[in-house]
């Protein structure tokens, strides 16, 4: 028997991994917008998010949460971390026990530090819990380019029947059981594409970008490792996969927030003109609080803070950066 997924967020990246999943097992996707539900339902599209994009007619839209959660054997939350806590609690009501949960935001949550899994934890006590993440821009999946990502939990038989459901033709998804490494990697290396990106929007070189992703990089796995994450995750798919794909991409949402500080916009006015969300905006404070936690430096994530809160200008910040003192390759900075 085929497993039935309920899908959460009408977004692009929840589209996409609808229409992937909907290869293997009926999917059903809920949005609060009705016109997204009907665009898909109807036309087989999500104009807002994916314009260019055919949706397969199998994948089914809902603006009734009951409706996608209630049959669904695995549900996965592709909601936005600022929101992530209260559409779980709307949902859980109409969900069965122990079916596992598959968040696919790479953010934390502002108010309490948490990843999505431990917010997941909270609400559904008992539920398997896993992420599926990597180096994943959606428009290029849905034109049908091949993509590597990585589903993530601790034990070791569900993700392995998990990883079926979510490997499809060109999308090659392997398995890891460092939640908290994979997990991790997809929400820090959101900060050094804003960092990067500021260094493309003041018109910086190849060689700056590659010492920054390469520090930047250096700079997550010390903190990753300090509060239990394996070394060896940050320098696979979810790690510097993901940040290369992150950092170097025009589809890439943080750094496409960088190089607009870097121009000299105010951050305020860039979010508001973007349609979907830049998780390394808001997970920024809450990594320097992490950061400061674990006695972890972080100079180019704390730059990245300041600049984004409006203490600091983008040419400060790079200045900072590119002028300072250098010291082992082993040490911050």
């Amino acid at each position: 028997m085929k497993l039935r997924v309920g899908l959460l967020g009408g977004g692009s990246w929840g589209t996409t991994v609808a229409s992937l999943v909907s290869r293997n097992a009926p999917v059903k996707i809920w949005a609060r917008n009705s016109d997204t539900v009907r665009d898909i339902n109807d036309n087989h599209r999500n104009s807002k998010y994916l314009a260019d994009a055919i949706i397969p007619e199998s994948v089914k839209a809902t603006d009734d949460i009951g409706e996608a959660v209630s049959d669904a054997d695995v549900l996965v939350m592709a909601i936005p971390s600022n929101n992530f806590r209260a559409v779980l609690e709307e949902a859980t009501p109409f969900l069965r026990p122990w079916v596992p949960v598959i968040s696919l935001t790479k953010g934390l949550e502002l108010s309490t530090g948490k990843r999505m899994t431990e917010v997941i934890e909270d609400v559904l006590p008992g539920h398997p819990v896993g992420v599926l993440t990597g180096p994943n821009l959606a428009r290029e999946i849905m034109a049908g380019q091949a993509a590597a990502s990585v589903i993530s939990m601790e034990d070791e038989i569900i993700v392995k029947q998990l990883q079926k459901l979510f490997h499809s033709g060109l999308f090659r998804v392997y398995t890891n059981t460092d939640l908290l490494g994979c997990e991790l990697g997809g929400v820090l290396k959101n900060i050094i594409a804003i960092a990067v990106g500021m260094g493309d929007g003041l018109g910086a070189g190849d060689n700056t970008r590659s010492a920054l992703i390469t520090r930047g990089l250096a700079e997550i796995t010390r903190l990753g490792v300090a509060m239990g994450g394996r070394p060896e995750t940050f320098s696979g798919l979810t790690g510097m996969g993901d940040m290369i794909a992150t950092c170097t991409s025009p589809l890439s949402r943080n750094r496409h927030v960088g190089v607009e500080l870097g121009k000299g916009r105010k951050i305020d006015e860039i979010i508001e003109e973007m349609l979907m969300v830049a998780e390394g905006v808001k997970s920024a404070p809450t990594v320097m609080a992490l950061a400061k936690k674990y006695n972890v430096e972080m100079p180019i994530a704390e730059d990245v803070f300041e600049v984004t809160k409006g203490t600091r200008s983008a040419v400060r910040a790079y200045r900072g950066l590119v002028r300072g003192s250098a010291g082992s390759e082993a040490d911050a900075g």
